[in-house]
């Protein structure tokens, strides 16, 4: 591989993804609704705060954003790195994994942390879910059934915080299952997608901290990522 596309595969790949995951749109349709969403709720640019303020609709489109912001540069950054690092069918390598892995991720640190709004952000788990959903096929399924398990432990608990935290512990869990179970996948093979499942658990848990805080005190508010007033972590 010359200079020129490694430039192009490990570092215009990863900055791109940046800039399209820093776009807050939870901040954006409160701004076309004349709500700042960060002076309101939870403080949050995430979709639990937009629905909280706006509406269950508009919560809904920045959900869909947020996930869209991660899964298509994914989609489209991983059919790129195919096409240099690998034949049809044949298990990526671990170097076409970190630039794949390293277009994602910074998909979500743009998110948590975007450039457009000082380095603040939401708490990344739509952009994840999105990211997860696009690392096809070695993260897709796994990204459904902690989905699915999100969906049921918001159910059951009403906490959506909470349903966060136990979907981000799950999700590495569940990768290294499905890594076990698939013939002709090997961990010594897809390790990169490990680490990076086990590091995108803990940023999740740790954006959480403020919620695990509430939880435990007994504080947190049921169907919300944090109570009505005084948390301004974004």
């Amino acid at each position: 591989m010359d200079g020129k596309l490694i430039l192009w595969v490990y570092v215009a790949g990863p900055v791109g993804g940046y800039l399209l995951g820093s776009i807050p749109f939870g901040l954006l349709i409160g701004w076309a609704k004349g709500v700042d969403v960060r002076k309101g709720g939870s403080g949050n640019i995430g979709s639990t705060n937009v629905g909280r303020l706006l509406g269950k609709k508009w919560g809904y489109l920045c959900f869909f954003l947020d996930v869209a912001k991660g899964l298509i540069p994914v989609l489209i950054g991983g059919w790129w790195i195919k096409e240099i690092f690998c034949e049809t069918g044949e298990v990526m390598p671990p170097a076409g994994q970190w630039a794949w892995l390293a277009i994602g991720g910074a998909c979500i640190l743009g998110h948590m942390f975007s450039v457009y709004l000082g380095f603040r952000g939401g708490k990344g788990v739509a952009t994840s879910l999105g990211v997860v959903l696009g690392i096809w096929p070695y993260f897709t399924l796994t990204g459904v059934v902690v989905f699915l398990i999100w969906v049921g432990a918001w159910g059951l608990t009403r906490y959506v915080s909470l349903a966060s935290i136990i979907a981000a512990v799950a999700f590495p869990m569940f990768f290294m299952l499905l890594v076990w179970k698939i013939p002709n996948w090997r961990m010594t093979n897809l390790w990169p997608l490990l680490v990076f499942a086990i590091l995108i658990a803990v940023l999740v848990i740790v954006r959480h901290r403020g919620n695990i805080s509430r939880l435990l005190a007994g504080t947190e508010s049921r169907g919300k990522s944090g109570p009505k007033t005084n948390d301004k972590e974004r």
